[in-house]
């Protein structure tokens, strides 16, 4: 079970460090060709979702590395998938129906966190 929790955190934790970063650091007109739907949310909006997907990622694998409170990995992993139930409304919403990422996120967040209940 540990190797296939650092597999599959290790990537989803790799994804939303990249979009994070992505979010926080580029201008509204660098995030529109790869995120319709940043014209819908104030800009400081679209800067804390990508801080919290920062701090997610963290929070997947620092915790169980270190053994320093490792129900910190579950939370974020429950967290990631909270924030994709909630990102799929926001994308049928504004027309884009292209949704299949988000539900892909949500499948690997739910394992992700089932994983890691080995560390409770």
């Amino acid at each position: 079970m540990d190797i296939a929790y650092w597999i599959v955190a290790g990537l989803l934790a790799l994804f939303y460090a990249y979009a994070g970063g992505v979010k926080i650091v580029r201008s509204r007109d660098g995030l529109r060709p790869m995120m319709a739907w940043v014209d819908r949310m104030p800009l400081p909006a679209v800067r804390a979702i990508g801080v919290l997907e920062l701090l997610g990622a963290v929070g997947l694998v620092l915790p169980p590395l270190t053994g320093v409170a490792p129900w910190l990995a579950l939370a974020a992993a429950i967290g990631f998938v909270l924030l994709q139930l909630g990102a799929i409304p926001v994308h049928l919403t504004s027309g884009d129906r292209q949704i299949a990422l988000n539900a892909t996120l949500v499948v690997v967040a739910a394992v992700t966190a089932w994983l890691a209940t080995t560390w409770l």
